[in-house]
């Protein structure tokens, strides 16, 4: 009986251990990429905002059932945000900036992810840039090489 009291007691302050240590992660979490285009801002956002041409560039685009949704366009970025698989909403984005290079812009594609206090969801934002980083990495590679033709 001491032993199943000891290691219930343990399972508890090892749990509480774990949870207290989550705390100190950040809850909102960025992955960013960038890349030079040699071509102007106006022919990038044309490719951004235009979900049809996704296809094209965008990893996955091709087979996924819904694309994210557009949720905001300015003059140098565009915004879009889609619902995860954990029911957590997505917010990725792209930024358009004009590089000191004549005739070249720099894209920088983002995803935002706010996770809640669980230590599961915490731990795991460890693995968010392996997951993501080379699909956008590939992303930017594919629209690059798809505006230097």
């Amino acid at each position: 009986m001491r032993i199943i009291k000891l290691g219930f007691i343990s399972l508890i302050v090892f749990t509480l251990l774990i949870t207290f240590i989550s705390f100190f992660f950040p809850s909102g979490v960025r992955i960013s990429k960038a890349i030079d285009i040699n071509t102007d801002k106006a022919t990038v956002l044309t490719q951004l905002t235009d979900t049809s041409r996704w296809k094209q560039w965008y990893p996955g685009a091709d087979s996924a059932q819904v694309l994210p949704e557009i949720t905001a366009i300015t003059d140098s970025s565009v915004k879009a945000s889609s619902i995860l698989k954990n029911g957590c909403r997505g917010i990725t984005g792209w930024n358009v900036y004009e590089a000191a290079v004549p005739n070249t812009v720099t894209v920088q594609w983002y995803m935002d992810f706010k996770l809640r206090w669980y230590p599961w969801e915490k731990f795991s934002s460890l693995l968010l840039e392996k997951r993501y980083g080379p699909v956008m990495e590939k992303g930017l590679e594919n629209l690059k090489a798809l505006l230097s033709k």
